[in-house]
């Protein structure tokens, strides 16, 4: 066998099924996530203000300094993290426990 024009057919091979893996954790993790309900992990929606965040969830356990332009702000709290644009929330997200 010519060993050289095998070897980069297999690492396209591996390459492929590592990112088809990669794909279907993040899958995994996005549909096992918890309702935002009071059953699950309640969290600040999409378009709330950050005043009132605060004023409903209470103060975050740290805070980041915004970054970037438009600038990006992220709370975070015990179970989940809030990213801000400017004022406005565009995704919380919540914590993954350690496996």
């Amino acid at each position: 066998m010519n060993l050289p024009r095998l070897l980069p057919l297999a690492v396209i091979a591996v390459s492929i099924s590592w990112a088809a893996l990669a794909d279907r954790l993040l899958i995994d993790v996005i549909e096992n996530s918890p309702a935002n309900t009071s059953d699950g992990i309640p969290r600040p929606l999409r378009g709330q203000h950050m005043e009132q965040v605060r004023q409903h969830y209470g103060e975050p356990v740290r805070r980041l300094a915004p970054v970037g332009d438009p600038p990006i702000t992220r709370w975070d709290y015990d179970r989940y993290t809030v990213y801000f644009e400017n004022q406005t929330v565009l995704r919380s997200v919540v914590k993954q426990s350690p496996r």
